[in-house]
């Protein structure tokens, strides 16, 4: 009998495993499922979510999110809340691509305009916005220099001529976080990262041109500047070498940090330490340094993937239409407060492949969507859509105000790569615009290899974690 057996359906797309399933299990864990979707969990990632439940000092549930799979110690997919008192931070339960995230950039053109020249655009795109396994950008920085990418962020990018200082308001933190430390960065992480700002990478990272396909909340879409027909680009990216780098520092740390704090754990993978021990502030400190490379990389990407689009068309700043409407982060871990139990707790939120999705009037939501909630984004797979949506209270009690991050993989890269060598790539790939490095990339990123979007995007809208605004459909992509 698996763990999966012992799991509860509460009600439509709610799924418990409750606490003490597991030995040591501190706190129930709820699964946010349609049942086409559950038929895909894994007994692994439930195993991993049950793990995280014992960790010292975790708070009211562990929440999964309908993108879940198998991960590093944590499902992707896992939201966990851990008081900053007693509790522990965990690099593998926050990932080793740090601030891993999403943005999604207006412009003014339509897409009767760019359709019949997509192909000729990505492949232009592909010669001007670099990707792939250790791509390299235009930019060679010094230790100094990254240093001060580390304390800035998105900041720096625009100060260095990557975008424009509005852009700052439509970001999560406004592109910024306060607690980093580039003292708390290796040296080994500052090489690895000194090449790598403004690349795409690997793996399930893009570059994406897209039209505006569907419109669910007409007030709220006109409110975001989004209309049907519309062109816009979404950006899919980390914090490359430098996040990855001190996640494999910081995770030799929390093992070592076990003995040290007389921690007990069920599985390495999930290696923690006290949260407000010197280890764990320590790595907090970095962390929020490498989600600041990565907001940085991610203001650069966009700017030069829409000047691309600008040259290739002629036309001017103002022609295209520029604009931000947000960009936020998917595997990052952040000081929050919540009411539990009567009682307001701080608590460290690790969310691994989950986004924020805060309501209206949050104070953590920009000031331009303050009175509509925090834009959610979720990208899909080169073949199907993407979508936005806004926060809600709901979010606040049911799921640490979180929401799903993506599509969620389906295969494994290696299964992914059998069954498109026994279908064939142009079978697989039929009417899609695809562009990429290498072919292997795209062989891992095909369609097939990802759970459909749509199903997962509904769950988190019936349940009311996040609302539906727009629907958007790629028009080419640019892969690693």
């Amino acid at each position: 009998m698996g763990l999966k057996d012992n799991l509860l359906r509460l009600y439509d797309y709610v799924y418990v495993l409750s606490e003490n399933t597991v030995k040591g299990q501190r706190v129930p864990v709820y699964f946010y499922l349609s049942d086409k979707l559950f038929e895909h969990l894994e007994e692994d990632a439930i195993r991993q979510a049950a793990n995280a439940a014992t960790l010292p000092g975790v708070e009211k549930a562990i929440y999964v999110m309908p993108d879940v799979h198998v991960g590093y110690g944590f499902p992707v997919g896992g939201v966990m809340g851990v008081n900053t008192d007693e509790g522990v931070i965990s690099p593998g339960s926050i990932g080793y691509d740090i601030n891993c995230g999403v943005r999604l950039i207006a412009t003014h053109l339509s897409e009767e305009r760019i359709k019949p020249i997509r192909q000729e655009l990505m492949k232009e795109i592909l010669s001007k916005v670099p990707a792939g396994v250790g791509s390299t950008g235009r930019l060679k920085l010094s230790k100094e220099q990254l240093r001060e990418v580390a304390i800035k962020g998105a900041r720096w990018a625009v100060e260095h001529g990557f975008g424009l200082e509005e852009d700052l308001l439509h970001i999560e933190s406004s592109g910024t976080l306060a607690n980093a430390d580039p003292d708390k960065v290796s040296n080994f992480a500052y090489e690895r990262g000194s090449e790598e700002l403004g690349t795409v990478g690997s793996g399930n990272h893009f570059v994406e041109v897209q039209t505006v396909d569907e419109i669910y909340d007409e007030q709220i879409a006109k409110r975001l500047g989004l209309g049907k027909g519309q062109i816009t680009i979404m950006v899919h990216s980390g914090s490359r070498g430098f996040g990855h780098q001190v996640c494999v520092d910081y995770l030799k740390v929390a093992k070592d940090a076990l003995e040290k704090y007389r921690i007990e754990i069920p599985d390495m993978q999930l290696a923690c330490m006290p949260f407000k021990s010197k280890e764990g502030q320590d790595y907090f400190k970095a962390m929020n340094a490498s989600a600041n490379y990565a907001f940085a990389n991610r203001q650069i990407l966009g700017f030069i993937t829409a000047d691309v689009i600008r040259r290739f068309l002629g036309i001017s700043w103002e022609e295209l239409g520029y604009r931000v409407i947000y960009d936020l982060a998917h595997n990052i871990g952040k000081i929050e407060k919540y009411t539990i139990d009567g009682k307001d707790k701080e608590l460290l939120i690790h969310r691994k492949g989950a986004t924020r999705a805060f309501p209206p009037y949050n104070p953590d939501v920009p000031p331009a969507y303050r009175d509509i909630g925090q834009p959610v984004l979720i990208p899909g797979d080169v073949g199907r859509y993407s979508f936005l949506l806004v926060g809600t209270h709901k979010s606040m009690e049911i799921s640490f105000g979180s929401a799903c991050h993506g599509a969620g993989r389906l295969m494994s890269r290696t299964k992914a790569k059998e069954y498109v060598k026994r279908e064939g790539i142009e079978k697989v790939l039929e009417g899609l615009v695809v562009v990429a490095r290498g072919k292997g990339t795209v062989m891992e990123e095909v369609p097939q290899a990802y759970k459909d979007v749509t199903e997962v995007v509904r769950v988190v809208h019936e349940l009311g974690i996040a609302k539906l605004v727009a629907r958007f459909k790629p028009l080419g992509t640019l892969k690693g």
